[in-house]
């Protein structure tokens, strides 16, 4: 994951970023609703939005932590509404959450459909007097209804806007509210390529958590094995589907206990979702001594320890998950989830499978068998395993978060210069 640079080789230049109108949005007077320009003096005011998913929670999260990092004073709060995952994630972090009202814009049309608008419109006037009354600098969206308001406010209140784009295939908020973004920053290259507003791109890599980002493996291990109950030694499959879990991947990881060539040099550790836990352990009690030795949990709190155990990984590839997967540079088996929008997951996962960091088994072709095949060579061979652990490293970004803080930091005090951000250059555009 290379940052973006133009076509000719070089990085563009933000500074004379322009829209697809040909126009760029002057940050010099970037006012608040009320007419005049932020003060600054007690460090900037920024709100984030990103909700509904931990796909979008997370990035958001870890930027609002860089943000306060790189300026202490920064004043940052979160829009988001009252039912999505943010409305419980955001508050245990110690953040605020405003809370507004919003509804997903679906394409199939239904009597929500048109409400839409109506809500969108009543949540983006609330959030643009929260702009005036807080001289909001900078705003930062990831994605998601739930950035609808603060994204539609920042426009009408003239005030920047950073947009985080955490897929391969960008969302369909993204890309309407991309035609009036300051900056868009983007995980993956591929995903370049979708915006029209080619000038204003930067490539971040999609914010993951401080302690993965910043994980020793080999260092936790010992740590991580005595945590699960599991030995350090051993080979160590970790599969989790989120924290509902994927039955499929349970089911596969059950298929496929009493298939691998040496049961005694592996053990699994199994996060099966809260729902599917007890059908799941039951399973593998059932087993016995058929299978390798397992700990079966409803969902894994320490995610770190549990990167830091783990050998091979079977999951889903959402891009938090393809994030994290390559910060720590675990090798992988990915199985896209088949009703993403757009196909985003196989759009993902193929980002690192091509780069030869995971293999890749489409939803309808996992079974246990195929679960074997495609994770045993990086389980038992330790070459082929050090050979995708690099390969998952190489396109890590365990400073996105600093990154996209820096982007955001740079639209709050009116320069989007790539230089002042020290955004590097590596020669290509994404």
């Amino acid at each position: 994951m290379s940052d973006s640079s133009s076509a000719s080789g070089s990085r563009p230049d933000l500074r004379d970023s322009s829209s697809a109108s040909g126009s760029r949005p002057d940050l010099r007077d970037s006012s608040s609703a009320s007419g005049s320009r932020p003060d600054l003096r007690e460090g900037p005011s920024i709100l984030l939005a990103g909700g509904g998913t931990g796909g979008h929670v997370t990035p958001a999260l870890a930027t609002a932590q860089a943000l306060v990092t790189a300026r202490p004073d920064a004043r940052v709060a979160f829009v988001g509404t009252a039912r999505g995952l943010e409305s419980r994630l955001v508050p245990e972090a110690g953040w605020e959450l405003v809370t507004v009202e919003a509804l997903p814009l679906r394409r199939k049309v239904s009597p929500q459909t048109l409400k839409v608008p109506f809500v969108l419109g009543r949540a983006a006037g609330r959030v643009r007097r929260l702009i005036a009354e807080r001289q909001v600098a900078a705003a930062c969206v990831f994605g998601g209804y739930v950035s609808g308001p603060l994204a539609l406010a920042a426009r009408r209140a003239r005030i920047p806007l950073v947009l985080h784009e955490q897929n391969a295939v960008p969302g369909m908020a993204n890309r309407l509210a991309a035609r009036w973004a300051a900056a868009i920053a983007v995980s993956v290259p591929h995903a370049a390529d979708a915006f029209r507003q080619r000038g204003r791109v930067v490539m971040t890599g999609n914010p993951v958590r401080a302690d993965l980002a910043t994980l020793d493996r080999h260092a936790l291990r010992a740590e991580a094995a005595a945590a699960f109950g599991l030995d350090p030694a051993r080979s160590t499959l970790l599969v989790f589907g989120g924290s509902q879990g994927a039955r499929r991947l349970n089911d596969a990881a059950l298929e496929a206990a009493s298939r691998w060539a040496q049961p005694d040099a592996l053990q699994v550790l199994h996060a099966a979702g809260r729902a599917d836990h007890g059908r799941s352990a039951a399973a593998w009690a059932a087993l016995g001594s058929a299978a390798p030795p397992v700990r079966c949990v409803p969902f894994i709190e320490r995610m770190d320890l549990a990167y830091a155990l783990a050998d091979v990984a079977l999951c889903r590839a959402g891009a938090s998950t393809i994030a994290e997967l390559a910060v720590t540079g675990t090798p992988s088996v990915l199985v896209p989830y088949p009703y993403a929008a757009a196909d985003e997951q196989t759009a993902n996962a193929a980002a690192l499978a091509d780069a030869g960091a995971a293999v890749l088994v489409p939803d309808a072709e996992l079974d246990g068998a195929a679960l074997v095949a495609a994770a045993e060579p990086a389980l038992l061979d330790p070459e082929r395993h050090r050979m995708m652990a690099e390969a998952a490293h190489h396109l890590g970004r365990p400073d996105a978060a600093a990154r996209l803080a820096a982007l955001v930091l740079g639209a709050a005090l009116g320069d989007l210069s790539a230089a002042d951000l020290g955004l590097r250059d590596e020669g290509h555009r994404p």
